[in-house]
């Protein structure tokens, strides 16, 4: 059996740029709610502990919907998939710009944006970029994925701007306006890229989500995958998306300095996540993914030093970190695709970042829960260099290849 039909498109770039441009504004909007912690704090009287608790709920509810989001693109393609994820990201913005208190914020963030934010996420395009590229699949996706942090080096610094001159309240309302506008411009240029069914089986009918799952869970691969991308998501969106401006405003860094560090962090992300991906195409993935785990519980020692240092050291971090953080994605979504299989690849896929979230939500509760117990960052920092070496060994027990790519 080959490995894609005939008829279907082998490089279709208009899916890794608007997949770029999703994610950009997706994760943009989730690095606001670290951003705006110490302001909330003082207008409204908030805790750093409720309103970490407020986005790991956000993070259980993307969970929720990762797998489904998957089944999504599997199903009605794309276009649909990110229109959708798109309209409530908006609508869940507009609400938080306007919010007057505890009720409207849960709504907003932890309802239709959590919701927007599950849709428009890096499984979605990794799936999507797989299915319509047969070569350089690794590359494409890490330059696809690679929005999910790059497009931020912009994007927070201006929500940082908007926040010092004018009000946080213009910072959702912006990240709400481009979203919407996002919606009209996928529609012109992006194909409805309506996944066709496997036209040399013409007498097997389509499986169902139960079926899928059941021939998923038993593969030992996506096990590794899964917890391995649970501890990616403690150590990256848990404590870094969640944590690391609250951190920096405790050091005493000024909110733009710091703002422009994380986006330099996000600028090295976007390198690195594109050069991951272009190594996934020629290396060893489970060892390059061990490598990278490794790599990133370095960077962490070297966060728990920065108190008491100079914002260049904060920059340093951002630099180091920035090459290891989501350079995971790409590599995690090959080895889905060879171990898994393309058919079942969007849910697998949803089902691993669903562990992915479900690690935020709880790096995000336990960075909130022990800086209001502890008033300090160092058992966050500690905690995260070992889960990243515990994720670094669980790859290396996965096989480098497996049957192939088509579904099983």
């Amino acid at each position: 059996m080959s490995e894609t039909a005939p008829d279907q498109p082998q490089q279709n770039w208009t899916v890794v740029v608007f997949g770029f441009l999703a994610l950009s504004l997706a994760f943009s909007s989730r690095a606001a709610l670290g951003l705006i912690m110490p302001v909330w704090q003082a207008e409204f009287g908030w805790t750093s502990s409720y309103i970490s608790g407020v986005g790991a709920t956000a993070l259980v509810v993307m969970a929720i919907v990762a797998p489904f989001a998957g089944r999504l693109v599997d199903r009605r393609g794309s276009q649909f998939t990110l229109n959708l994820g798109m309209g409530l990201l908006g609508l869940g913005c507009a609400i938080v710009a306007l919010m007057n208190g505890k009720l409207m914020f849960i709504i907003g963030f932890a309802g239709f944006c959590a919701v927007g934010f599950g849709i428009v996420a890096t499984h979605v395009v990794a799936t999507a970029v797989t299915r319509n590229f047969s070569d350089n699949q690794g590359l494409a996706t890490g330059i696809g994925t690679s929005g999910a942090t790059g497009g931020q080096f912009l994007i927070v610094p201006l929500i940082a701007a908007l926040l010092a001159f004018a009000s946080w309240r213009w910072s959702f309302g912006a990240l709400s306006l481009a979203s919407l506008a996002l919606i009209p411009c996928i529609r012109m240029s992006l194909r409805a890229d309506v996944p066709p069914e496997e036209e040399n089986e013409p007498n097997d009918a389509p499986s169902t989500m139960r079926q899928d799952l059941a021939v998923i869970v038993q593969k030992p691969a996506f096990h590794i995958l899964f917890w391995s991308f649970l501890i990616c998501g403690f150590t990256t969106t848990g404590v870094i998306e969640t944590h690391l401006l609250p951190f920096a405003a405790f050091c005493g860094f000024p909110p733009i300095p710091s703002a422009t560090a994380y986006g330099l962090l996000s600028l090295v992300n976007l390198i690195g996540m594109i050069g991951a991906g272009w190594l996934t195409d020629r290396v060893n993935r489970p060892m390059l993914l061990a490598a990278i785990y490794l790599l990133r519980a370095l960077t962490f020692m070297l966060l728990g030093s920065i108190p008491g240092t100079s914002i260049e050291m904060l920059f340093l971090f951002a630099i180091l970190f920035g090459a290891v953080d989501y350079s995971t994605v790409p590599v995690t979504a090959s080895l889905v695709a060879n171990h898994v299989g393309i058919k079942m690849m969007g849910l697998a896929m949803g089902l691993i970042s669903a562990g992915h979230a479900i690690g935020g939500a709880m790096g995000a509760f336990a960075g909130g829960y022990l800086f209001t117990v502890t008033q300090t960052y160092d058992l966050v920092w500690t905690g995260s260099v070992w889960l990243a070496v515990v994720a670094s060994v669980l790859t290396l027990f996965l096989k480098a290849h497996a049957t192939g790519k088509t579904a099983a």
